[in-house]
């Protein structure tokens, strides 16, 4: 069984940084492409950043691309996004997602697992 557990998230000021964490286990991950969402409730979730696990391909959405970095460490199963220059408009839970597979995809209905979420709050 897959499980994904997000961390990381927090309270922080605007122009902030941040690091979430999300351990993946029950699996090999070689076949995979992980990914990370953020959903604001009332609104859809939002594709945020994907990476392929063995070819190490990532993709950003533009919206953050400038500010945000998705990384991965095979040795831990752990999957990372480095978040910069935090504004407020970020603020969202953040979601760990993972699919069998090598196409980066940014359509959640695709992925197979998620993990819970943690809370990304950014102050003004």
């Amino acid at each position: 069984q897959v499980q994904l557990v997000e961390s990381g998230g927090g309270l922080v000021q605007a122009g902030g940084s941040l690091r979430l964490s999300c351990a993946a286990s029950g699996h090999s991950f070689s076949n995979y492409v992980m990914a990370w969402f953020r959903q604001v409730p009332g609104k859809e979730r939002e594709f945020v950043a994907n990476i392929g696990w063995s070819a190490g391909s990532t993709y950003v959405a533009d919206s953050v691309k400038d500010r945000f970095t998705i990384s991965g460490d095979n040795a831990k199963n752990t999957l990372y996004l480095q978040m910069n220059s935090l504004q407020p408009e970020d603020t969202a839970v953040y979601y760990c997602a993972a699919r069998i597979g090598i196409r980066l995809t940014k359509v959640g209905g695709d992925y197979d697992y998620w993990g819970q979420g943690t809370q990304v709050t950014v102050s003004s």
